[in-house]
């Protein structure tokens, strides 16, 4: 099992526009369709890898807990999908049914969303506040596969805290870990 550290994208980065089909409505949505009133959580995610579903019964938690409060979640997986075929688009709306997104789960085919975010594993969590710029980006919690940490998303979770609050989100963020991003070769 790869373990792949976030990248880090610099706090105050500007959320970088897409338009992506939502494999669940089969709908394509812009960032500006699901950004939140106060803030937007963007998660690069795939079905297949270990640390996702470790981390899918809180992240489907956090969207459902968030949603009235203003808080959009987006979903974004950006795997290739002829080398990885588990993350195929009709798996993927299958894979939201069955863990209970209550967001949308968006395939970037051709990867150049996840360029743009300079994602590197999944799971990758940004949070963007209500003009989208980044206030966070890094881990949901200690947990891992194996580690014997309870899931409580409590990283990701002070951080939408102190957003919806208007309080200071500490600079000091950890890197998620995971997965790396599966990128096409040439």
């Amino acid at each position: 099992m790869a373990r792949t550290p976030s990248n880090m994208l610099p706090l105050g980065t500007k959320a970088p526009s897409f338009m992506l089909i939502d494999t669940v409505s089969n709908t394509s949505y812009t960032l500006e369709d699901l950004k939140g009133k106060k803030g937007t959580v963007v998660m690069f995610i795939c079905n297949h890898c270990p640390f996702v579903i470790h981390v899918n019964p809180e992240i489907s938690k956090l969207g459902k807990e968030y949603k009235d409060k203003g808080i959009g979640f987006i979903a974004i997986s950006s795997n290739d999908v002829i080398n990885y075929p588990q993350d195929a688009p009709h798996l993927m709306k299958q894979k939201a049914a069955e863990v209970g997104y209550s967001f949308p789960y968006l395939y970037d085919e051709t990867q150049e969303v996840a360029k743009a975010y300079d994602a590197a594993c999944t799971p990758d969590f940004y949070l963007f506040d209500e003009n989208l710029k980044l206030v966070y980006r890094g881990q949901l919690d200690d947990s891992r596969p194996g580690n014997e940490l309870s899931l409580t998303g409590i990283d990701l979770r002070s951080a939408i805290e102190a957003l919806l609050n208007g309080e200071q989100i500490a600079e000091d963020q950890k890197p998620s870990i995971g997965c790396n991003i599966k990128w096409v070769t040439s």
